[in-house]
């Protein structure tokens, strides 16, 4: 299948967590099968977009490889990926910003397109993926402009992605319960029993 590249989309990869199931450790940085962790989001999201963004709060140097532009938190102490997705949303050059977290190495081209082809069908409406009744809101593709309304819930207290998205009524990409693809592996005991994609 030939790559395409999605219209008008930026992508966020979110590395700037406190990494407290990694013992604190930067897990966007971590090896996985011979490659920090980041490059494997990295290589579905880089050929769709010109706009790869990576919300990082530390070892900037090492992010910089995988990016084009990085963005932080601009307040202390890791807040939280709310923290990082307000950053992304500020910066993105393009009028859709899709959201991925850096520990999902298992995420491929099908589900990126997935989200970015639901949010077209949508305009002005955030879309977040959905395994059963579980949402996954660090799996996202949110418009630019609820980019206000993003900010007016983060400076009203509000610290949760999926609250503030369900909140502006975002529309669910349904997937199987069991989709492997959303996978989080963020605790050295999922990197060391999950497997890589095919084909990789």
């Amino acid at each position: 299948m030939q790559r395409q590249r999605l219209a008008d989309c930026s992508i966020l990869l979110l590395a700037g967590g406190r990494g407290q199931r990694m013992g604190g450790r930067d897990k966007g940085l971590m090896e996985w099968h011979g490659q920090p962790l980041v490059a494997w989001p990295y290589r579905v999201a880089r050929p769709l977009t010109d706009d790869l963004l990576i919300s990082c709060n530390r070892n900037q140097q090492h992010y910089a490889a995988f990016a084009d532009r990085l963005v932080s938190d601009n307040e202390p102490d890791f807040p939280g990926p709310l923290a990082g997705i307000r950053a992304g949303l500020a910066a993105a050059r393009h009028p859709w910003l899709m959201v991925v977290p850096c520990d999902a190495p298992l995420i491929d081209e099908a589900l990126l397109i997935q989200l970015y082809e639901k949010a077209q069908a949508v305009p002005d409406t955030a879309v977040m993926a959905r395994r059963g009744a579980q949402w996954e809101p660090l799996f996202c593709i949110i418009p630019t402009c609820l980019a206000p309304a993003v900010e007016g819930a983060w400076q009203a207290g509000e610290r949760s992605n999926r609250k503030i998205l369900l909140t502006l009524r975002a529309w669910a990409l349904d997937l199987d319960i069991d989709d492997p693809r959303l996978a989080n592996l963020n605790s050295p005991e999922l990197l060391s029993e999950q497997t890589p994609p095919q084909g990789t």
